[in-house]
């Protein structure tokens, strides 16, 4: 008698999904307020310069290291199961969470930051993977597949606030002192880490392969050269992200803002982006149209970039915020939904790839970010370049829709 698997993910198990989605973004963002004033603490007095570079590279760092990580955890998933890789994670992003909190040496800051990273890996491409297991629809794919973005999204949305607000009240609290109430957010996102394992372990069931169960053929249609250009898609994206992210904590702590006032920047930030991705993925929309909506996301990334390097007062920046936010909103989930499609024994390591593509992007871009900040002759050449790169993805991508749903052929 063959083994079988239900056919969806229950509640309680999809719970423990997203908020270990929810614990590893809230612990990634959480630095990138604070990032600047820990550098400024541990290196002491240094150039503007040197503080732009090790801010973008601290980024990268962590990014760089799920780009490695992504692919093997994915591909190991495939093979030993879903959950053991997510516990793993967590449990590890917790450990080195802790241990970039209370260093006071800047290589092992770059250490922790990359640890920190490849922990982190494990969870994004896993998760996917996880609800493509057991997907009965595409439908129930793309429903879940949002939530995951959302949560996600949410835990950024959180993150930057936490990493901000904490700063604040931690110095009155904190029992040792002040100076180290830069530790207090990254603390928290640990405990929230170790919490996300603990439901993991109860609520997420062993069984998460689906390795005896029938595969409907409308599930391994995307080709090569669709596949190719969902990740150029999916690393073009996070370049742009990337660079957004360092180059609005540089200019932020350069207008003179606090800690707290960079976090509620990169909240709202977060916010749209969520209620983007509510909606691409909604009853209203059929997950097929979404592959209609690459073209228009790509180009109003590139605007957005552009707007941003050239806007000096608050409301056209928030205008501009927004623009990015939305389209990279849009864009990351459906890349991600449309390679889900691939072969279902090897959904690991195709969404892994997708994972280290974004992360190789986000990485460079985060280097980027940091390194062209405030050059004399080009001040906002991060933000150029990057949307010169989308509108060549652009070009490259206007047939992508047909790729990925060609139209059947008549029959003689």
């Amino acid at each position: 008698m063959a083994a079988t698997e239900p056919e969806s993910l229950g509640w309680r198990g999809l719970s423990a999904v997203l908020v270990a989605m929810f614990a590893i973004t809230v612990g990634y963002g959480v630095a990138l307020p604070i990032l600047p004033f820990l550098i400024e603490q541990i290196a002491g007095a240094s150039t503007p310069q040197a503080l732009s570079w090790h801010t973008g590279l601290l980024t990268g760092a962590y990014i760089i290291a799920i780009f490695i990580g992504a692919p093997i955890w994915g591909r190991i998933s495939d093979r030993c199961g879903r959950k053991p890789i997510i516990l793993v994670g967590l449990l590890g992003f917790a450990v080195t969470t802790g241990f970039f909190a209370v260093t006071e040496s800047l290589p092992l800051l770059y250490l922790g930051r990359f640890l920190g990273g490849l922990f982190a890996a494990a969870i994004t491409p896993v998760a996917y993977a996880l609800i493509g297991d057991y997907a009965p629809s595409k439908e129930w794919r793309a429903h879940r597949f949002a939530l995951i973005n959302i949560a996600g999204t949410a835990g950024f949305f959180i993150g930057p606030l936490l990493g901000g607000l904490a700063m604040r009240v931690a110095g009155r609290v904190w029992i040792f002192s002040p100076d180290r109430s830069l530790a207090m957010p990254l603390l928290s996102a640990t405990g929230l880490a170790v919490i996300a394992a603990v439901s993991v372990v109860i609520l997420l069931p062993s069984g998460s392969r689906r390795d005896n169960v029938d595969v409907t053929p409308d599930t391994a249609q995307i080709e090569r050269p669709a596949m190719l250009r969902l990740l150029a898609i999916a690393l073009v994206t996070a370049l742009a992200i990337g660079v957004f992210e360092v180059g609005l904590a540089l200019r932020g702590k350069d207008l003179g803002l606090d800690a707290a006032h960079i976090g509620i920047m990169f909240a709202e930030c977060s916010l749209v982006m969520a209620v983007v991705q509510a909606l691409v993925f909604s009853p209203l929309i059929k997950p097929e149209f979404t592959r209609w909506f690459i073209a228009p996301g790509l180009a109003t990334l590139a605007i957005g970039l552009v707007v941003v390097s050239v806007v000096n007062t608050s409301v056209l920046m928030s205008v501009a915020v927004a623009l990015v936010a939305a389209s990279a909103g849009l864009l990351s989930p459906v890349a991600t939904y449309w390679s889900s499609f691939g072969i279902p024994t090897s959904q690991g390591a195709q969404l892994g790839r997708m994972t280290a593509a974004a992360s190789l992007g986000q990485a460079l871009g985060s280097v980027a970010g940091g390194a062209l900040f405030n050059l004399p002759v080009l001040p906002d050449a991060s933000f150029l370049l990057a949307a010169l790169l989308i509108l060549a993805t652009l070009l490259a991508c206007i047939r992508l829709p047909r790729l990925l749903m060609p139209e059947p052929t008549a029959s003689r």
